[in-house]
């Protein structure tokens, strides 16, 4: 049977690094696949504690905005001209539309023109519709409620399934991409308040109500700012979710096992 997930939290803050801390990024493993998902300032210092770049099996980026994705420079640096080397270019799923902020950005490296600055990857593009498979890994995408276009991520097995929110205000697409999973990892940055319309995050009530309202096994927050503390976000979350609450931080390490 195919084992579970093992998320390790590479990055948790939102784009105001916490001291010390690197944002958004996480690795997930199974038994046949590693995979980065978003790769924000300071992710690849942390991915280089515990793995080789250069044996990933791709990076999902869920959006573009720059604590989700700017650490893919120093990783095209690294996979270009570090000690890990790949025989075939790194695949990294963007959103409609992310190629182009990607070369945008890369085009201001001098010599290094955008398309020889994106060697290193192989671009891939993901809509709502895009079912993805890594090894024993099956990949799904949810639009989601952000400032631009941004995606949820639904990784299962055979046996367990994963939820990352990316960025996003609570929406009935991501309850329904939700439903059932075994970990709900749900971004935070509105902490314990700040739920006045227009915007693109959630509080910790609103994503105990989404974990709630999706039934799933257990919930994670993540992407918190430093002016809140681990204890409001899960009690604010425990309002309203009965189940199991992690805060996630840096350096976490979580199993996930399905029902």
């Amino acid at each position: 049977m195919t084992r579970g997930l093992r998320l390790r939290v590479l990055g948790s803050s939102p784009s105001v690094p916490r001291p010390g801390r690197a944002c958004s990024s996480y690795l997930l493993e199974s038994g046949r696949a590693t995979l980065l998902l978003d790769c924000g300032t300071g992710a690849l210092a942390s991915l280089r504690e515990i793995c080789d770049y250069a044996a990933l099996d791709g990076v999902i980026i869920t959006h573009m905005h720059a604590d989700h994705f700017l650490d893919l420079v120093p990783l095209r640096y690294g996979l270009t001209y570090g000690p890990s080397l790949r025989a075939t270019p790194l695949p990294v799923w963007l959103p409609a539309g992310g190629e182009a902020v990607l070369r945008a950005v890369c085009s201001a490296f001098g010599r290094d023109r955008a398309n020889d600055f994106l060697a290193a990857f192989e671009i891939r593009t993901y809509d709502a519709r895009t079912q993805v498979e890594v090894g024993d890994v099956a990949l799904s995408f949810a639009p989601v409620k952000h400032y631009i276009d941004a995606f949820a991520v639904r990784a299962h097995t055979e046996s367990t399934a994963f939820v990352y929110s990316g960025d996003s205000a609570p929406c009935d697409e991501l309850v329904e991409m939700s439903r059932g999973c075994d970990l709900f990892l749900c971004e935070v940055s509105l902490g314990t308040g700040g739920e006045s319309e227009p915007r693109g995050h959630s509080s910790a009530r609103e994503a105990g109500r989404m974990a709630d309202a999706a039934n799933v096994r257990a919930l994670a927050l993540t992407h918190y700012p430093a002016e809140c503390s681990t204890d409001a976000l899960r009690d604010g979350a425990a309002g309203e979710y009965a189940g199991p609450i992690t805060v996630v931080d840096d350096g976490m390490d979580i199993s996930i096992s399905g029902g």
